[in-house]
């Protein structure tokens, strides 16, 4: 299948569309002589820089932070186009890049608390950006269109995703994300087990294929329950609450969202207790339990769309499709979890200093200009993209899935976890092994979290 194809099926789905660099002629992925964003409106922006007293021509060096790390999708594209950017302005990025869990985020926290903040920051919306936003360590959009009137203007202003906080936009939106069903079709076939069902995939047909697989003496979920079992419990929950319902927040114990939430992890548990998990899935890492799906080990991973080069760059990617997560409750076997939850924020400290403003603005407009940001889509995230271009190229098993699924999506809801307070998120994900193991109940789990929300 071409890409082009499968770009019309995304757009007809989300109503993405995708646009070259504003360039005469749209380059092609992989093309590094594209041009940075913003190159058109030069003369405009020096000025507005000139009417905000920023005369400076001098190259400066930039410090950008992001969760695109070596394993993301996007780092490719990250690197090609701040290689971009460095050529075209003469300015150098000190670039560093972390996982985005918990640890990594309390670090981003404590460096805006010390006043050690980057000049741009690739980071995520909603309640994790509002420790930052409320003590006024950003830049709203509307503030920096004052001096330079276009920018993020290729992206659809309506999704711009506004703090919680204030309702202020702070960050330019840049791909999205989707969460879906990994499966190894080696491991599949040897087991006898059939590839599931795009369009009706239940709970109970996903049990009696795990237990077969488990029976063929193979792993039937790769999971660090000790490290990220987040995914699971997202769509546990919203096969719980259905998508209605997704972004309930538990207010006390006895309320109907927090029997959804107790009732997502009793499902991972019975997961656990049918021993569908790796054994070591309570002590390793996921990076170590990752590698299970490329050495034919284990059948089913649920993970996010930013997984999909870790199988371009370590298995035969035609090996593996994605799929649904199983469904059962109030949600549809297509109802599935994705959106925009991140963006690249400007820091107060770069704004104000007259020798890096335009500089962080070009790093911006370079990273979400249109080829950037549909070449870091290519895996079939959600854009913010108001238009398109037509892209060339084949492409392996696992993205033809990929794109197959996203054309019978009836519903994406966000992440519910994005609406918990780091702390209060890392409690609940932290306490998933202790149900698996009996230590507490899943009402214990969630009568815990209600505690720290209360105590925050």
């Amino acid at each position: 299948m071409k890409k082009k194809i499968m770009s019309l099926v995304l757009a007809g789905l989300l109503g993405i569309s995708m646009a070259g660099c504003g360039l005469d002629e749209p380059a092609k992925s992989g093309d590094t002589a594209a041009a940075p964003a913003g190159e058109e409106q030069t003369s405009e922006n020096e000025a507005a820089e000139t009417a905000e007293g920023d005369t400076s021509k001098g190259p400066v060096t930039i410090s950008f932070v992001s969760f695109i790390n070596g394993e993301d999708a996007g780092r490719r594209t990250l690197e090609k186009y701040l290689e971009i950017y460095e050529q075209e302005t003469g300015n150098t990025v000190k670039e560093s890049a972390g996982t985005a869990d918990e640890t990594w985020k309390a670090s981003i926290q404590a460096d805006f608390q010390s006043n050690a903040e980057p000049d741009v920051l690739y980071y995520f919306n909603g309640v994790d950006s509002d420790a930052f936003i409320k003590e006024g360590k950003v830049v709203s959009i509307e503030e920096i269109r004052e001096a330079f009137p276009e920018y993020g203007s290729n992206m659809k202003e309506e999704l711009l995703v506004p703090s919680p906080y204030d309702g202020v936009v702070y960050s330019i939106p840049h791909v999205g994300f989707w969460e879906a069903l990994f499966c190894n079709k080696n491991v599949l076939e040897a087991a006898g087990v059939e590839i599931p069902s795009l369009d009706d995939y239940t709970w109970d047909q996903f049990l009696d294929d795990c237990q077969k697989i488990k029976d063929a003496g193979y792993t039937p979920i790769a999971l660090s329950v000790q490290q990220i079992p987040h995914y699971w419990f997202e769509y546990a929950q919203l096969n719980a609450s259905g998508p209605d319902k997704h972004m309930d927040i538990p207010v006390s114990i006895d309320d109907e969202a927090a029997g959804y939430w107790a009732q997502s992890l009793d499902d991972i548990k019975e997961l656990y207790d049918r021993g569908f998990f790796p054994d070591n899935t309570l002590t390793a890492t996921d990076d170590e339990i990752i590698q299970m799906m490329g050495t034919d080990e284990a059948a089913f991973c649920l993970d996010g769309s930013w997984r999909v080069t870790w199988f371009e760059d370590n298995a035969d990617p035609n090996d593996f499709i994605a799929v649904f997560p199983p469904s059962k409750g109030n949600r549809k076997t297509t109802d599935y979890i994705g959106g925009i939850s991140s963006g690249l924020f400007i820091t107060r400290k770069a704004w104000d200093d007259p020798a890096k403003r335009e500089a962080c603005v070009k790093l911006v407009e370079t990273l979400t200009c249109d080829e950037a940001t549909f070449e870091w889509a290519v895996s079939g995230q959600v854009t913010a993209l108001k238009n398109t271009v037509e892209p060339e190229g084949e492409t392996h098993g696992l993205m033809d899935s990929i794109f197959a699924m996203n054309g019978r999506v009836t519903s994406i809801s966000p992440a519910v976890q994005d609406s918990l307070e780091g702390n209060v998120r890392d409690n609940l994900f932290s306490n998933v092994k202790n149900v698996c193991t009996e230590k507490i109940t899943s009402k214990d789990a969630i009568q815990e979290m209600l505690d720290m929300m209360n105590h925050n």
